[in-house]
């Protein structure tokens, strides 16, 4: 009966992460969402911890599971109520990073429990291995008839098809877990772009290894080896293979994110969240577990699709993004390029602008989320539409340090989502639209990404601001963005930059439009 009733739960869990998914497609049901496949997860929790049955008896230990989630969950609800719209990418980083290192620890446990599993291990695997090669005479010999064998494979192809699982888990969830501390680090300014000549050549190499260390390990290990008395521990060689594994793909995440550059980040998180995903459902299959496996496989497909479409949002193949290290260094024309003069625009002629133009577009960026101007920044839009202005925003995909970030940014604002254009239904807009607010955006307004062959990000598909009639850009200052290369835009006619931090520009632009 309770199997009945867990495996119940397992299929409503499976569904809610589904929906919930399907939900956080849409930024007016994205919330809505999020609760949803919070609910199943929750769900899934409960049945697990009180339902579930290994060799007939129920789970132990429930003091430290309760310790568990109490810990966890009052450490999450504090980081998510402290941590700041700025800092949101670099919580979702960590938070992943710390999805790969659980997937990691149950490879580690299972991995033990494996190889303990019988009184002799090593005599399991000598088993298998002889059984193997009595296999293989038969087949060589072309035996008519192998129905009638009395070889027992069970024990070689249950405890290598286990050991498989254990070392993806482990390799995918401690690359995850050591490439989202890095990525921590460069997105708080923590750890700098580091690449060196032959860093590439020595990643390959790497994972080379790795995957030849894993491949002895499951496969070409010889049992004479693994029953070899080494200090009294017959599986000694075992265990160093598979800690050396270990330790392998800790330095290969490492390896794998401390040359990519800065904006290239948001890529190279949502790769990593996919293969957090991955290494989950490598849990789901040890534990025979539907809920966790089909939870895992929608992370990592999902991750993958999102990786995909980043890629493509920015014109760069996900090879580029791994081996460019786009955004860490700056191109030569970016320092070389004449671009011309700037001219600025006071406080009371951008107030005069906007508040006598018919449609106005507001195009946020990642210095609105520094300044917290998401509030001011809704006031404008209400005092503008007071004056019959029509007033829009145009998010670009990759807008901010992560996808979504904009949208969440003024979904805190209550910023009304059918305002929120997506980028090809903003640029459509743009030549009919009297004034463009550049706020605290950079690469995403770019001209160079259309024009510019020598440009690093030519091809980008770009929001074409410069196709309205007046176009102004708020910064603090001419520094290039997270790219390291500067905008043509803020040098063409009809730009005029308002510079200073966005909360107080704005705060003042709301005093001198009521003025007029």
């Amino acid at each position: 009966m309770g199997s009945s009733i867990l495996s119940i739960i397992y299929l409503i869990g499976s569904v809610t992460f589904i929906l919930g998914l399907k939900m956080l497609s849409k930024p007016d049901t994205a919330r809505k969402g999020n609760l949803v496949a919070a609910a199943g997860m929750t769900l899934a929790i409960l049945g697990t911890i009180f339902l579930y049955k290994t060799n007939g008896e129920h789970l132990h230990n429930y003091g430290w599971i309760t310790a568990g989630l109490l810990i966890g969950g009052i450490v999450g609800v504090l980081s998510a109520k402290k941590v700041k719209m700025t800092a949101m990418p670099e919580m979702v980083s960590m938070f992943n990073g710390m999805g790969g290192a659980c997937a990691a620890l149950i490879s580690i446990v299972e991995f033990n429990h494996l190889i303990h599993f019988s009184s002799q291990p090593g005599d399991v695997i000598k088993d298998g291995m002889s059984q193997l090669t009595k296999l293989l005479q038969q087949v060589i010999a072309n035996s008519s008839s192998m129905a009638n064998s009395d070889l027992n494979l069970n024990n070689i192809i249950d405890f290598r098809g286990q050991l498989t699982i254990i070392l993806l888990g482990l390799i995918i969830g401690s690359v995850s877990f050591a490439g989202s501390v890095v990525a921590w680090g460069k997105l708080s300014g923590k750890v700098k772009d580091f690449s060196f000549n032959g860093q590439h050549i020595l990643n390959l190499l790497v994972m080379a290894v790795l995957v030849i260390a894993a491949i002895v390990l499951v496969v070409i290990v010889n049992d004479r080896l693994l029953t070899t008395q080494t200090d009294g521990n017959p599986l000694l060689v075992l265990k160093l293979l598979f800690y050396s594994i270990l330790l392998l793909s800790l330095f290969y995440g490492v390896l794998f994110v401390l040359p990519i550059g800065g904006a290239d980040m948001p890529v190279v998180i949502s790769l990593l969240n996919s293969f957090t995903g991955v290494a989950a459902a490598c849990g789901g299959f040890l534990y025979d577990n539907p809920v966790m496996l089909t939870g895992g496989i929608l992370v990592g497909s999902a991750g993958t699709i999102l990786t995909i479409l980043m890629c493509k949002a920015m014109n760069r193949s996900l090879k580029n993004v791994l081996i460019g290290s786009f955004g860490g260094v700056k191109t030569a024309n970016a320092d070389n390029k004449d671009q011309g003069v700037y001219k600025e625009i006071s406080l009371n002629d951008a107030a005069v602008v906007l508040a006598y133009a018919n449609k106005v577009i507001i195009v946020p960026g990642y210095g609105l989320a520094v300044a917290q101007a998401q509030h001011a920044c809704h006031e404008l839009e209400k005092m503008l539409e007071d004056k019959g202005v029509i007033v829009k925003y145009a998010i670009h995909p990759v807008a901010g340090r992560m996808p979504g970030h904009m949208n969440v940014l003024l979904a805190e604002a209550d910023v009304p989502y059918e305002k929120l254009l997506e980028m090809e239904d903003a640029n459509a807009e743009f030549p009919t639209t009297d004034v463009v607010l550049v706020l605290g955006a950079n690469d995403v307004v770019n001209p160079a990404a259309k024009s510019d062959p020598n440009s690093p990000i030519y091809g980008m598909p770009i929001l074409e601001v410069e196709n309205a009639k007046l176009v102004i850009v708020n910064k603090r200052s001419m520094k290039p963005g997270y790219a390291g290369i500067e905008n043509d835009l803020f040098f063409q006619p009809k730009t005029s930059m308002l510079f200073g931090d966005a909360k107080q520009v704005l705060q003042h632009l709301l005093a001198e439009i009521k003025q007029v």
